[in-house]
C-alpha cells in the first residue's frame, strides 16, 4: 500500500567491465532484473553465487546455468564464496548496498569488481498523498525490506502530522541491519525475522499478529 523506495537501471559501459572475473556474485534479484542482456551475456558462462533461493530463481531466467546458492543473507554469501574461491569476482549489485560483503571478500583475498546495476531510490510522498494510500486509518502493521526504507519510514514517523498512522503499527525487518535503519531508539519496536527471506518474514508476521 506504500511502496518506500523504488529501483532504477543503470547504464554500465561494457568497455569498462575487465572480462577477467572467474566467478559472479548476486545479493539482489534487482541487480538480475536491471542488468542489460549484453552484460549478462559476457558473463553467462561463468558459476554465479547467488545469495539464496528467490536470486538463483532470477538468475536462472537471466540465463546463468551454473549457480550456486547462498545461506540467504550477504555476510553469509561471502564466507562461502571466500571458502572456496579466489581471483576476481564480477559483482552485480546495486548503488546502494551493504558495504560488508564486499570488505569481507576483500580481507580473504578475493578481488571484486562492483558492477552498479540498478540505483535505490526513495519515494518522497506529500501528507495527503499518504493519507489517500492508507485511507486515513492507522497502519496495523509495517514489512520492511531494505535499510532505505526503514530509513523512510523513520523518515515519515517524525512527521507530526504522520505520527498517528503508525502509532500503534507492528514493524517487521527482514533482518537486525535493516531493523536499524529505523535508528536505534525505533528499533527497539522491530521484530526481526530469524532469517533474511521473505517466508520467515511473513511467518513472523503471522505468528505475532495471530494470522
Amino acid at each position: 500500500m506504500l511502496p518506500l523506495s523504488r529501483t532504477e537501471a543503470l547504464t554500465i559501459d561494457l568497455s569498462t567491465v575487465s572480462g577477467d572475473a572467474g566467478a559472479v556474485a548476486v545479493t539482489s534479484a534487482n541487480a538480475l532484473r536491471h542488468a542489460s542482456p549484453e552484460l549478462i551475456g559476457r558473463l553467462s558462462h561463468l558459476v554465479c553465487h547467488v545469495v539464496g533461493a528467490r536470486t538463483a530463481e532470477a538468475a536462472r531466467k537471466a540465463g546463468f546455468t551454473r549457480i550456486e546458492e547462498g545461506p540467504g543473507d550477504a555476510a553469509g554469501l561471502a564466507r562461502q564464496i571466500a571458502a572456496g574461491f579466489s581471483g576476481k569476482l564480477a559483482y552485480l549489485c546495486g548503488r546502494v548496498r551493504f558495504s560488508g560483503f564486499e570488505e569481507r571478500l576483500a580481507a580473504s583475498g578475493v578481488r571484486v569488481e562492483a558492477l552498479e546495476v540498478y540505483d535505490t531510490v526513495a519515494i518522497d510522498y506529500d501528507e495527503a498523498d499518504i493519507h489517500e494510500r492508507l485511507g486515513g486509518q492507522p497502519v496495523d502493521a509495517v514489512l520492511l525490506y531494505s535499510v532505505t526504507a526503514a530509513q523512510a519510514m523513520r523518515a515519515l514517523m517524525r512527521r507530526e502530522a504522520l505520527r498517528p498512522l503508525f502509532a500503534k503499527a507492528d514493524f517487521f525487518a527482514l533482518s537486525q541491519r535493516i531493523a536499524a535503519g529505523l535508528g536505534e531508539e525505533s528499533a527497539v519496536m522491530v521484530n526481526s525475522a530469524p532469517q533474511p527471506s521473505e517466508p520467515a518474514l511473513l511467518a513472523l508476521l503471522s505468528g505475532r499478529r495471530g494470522m
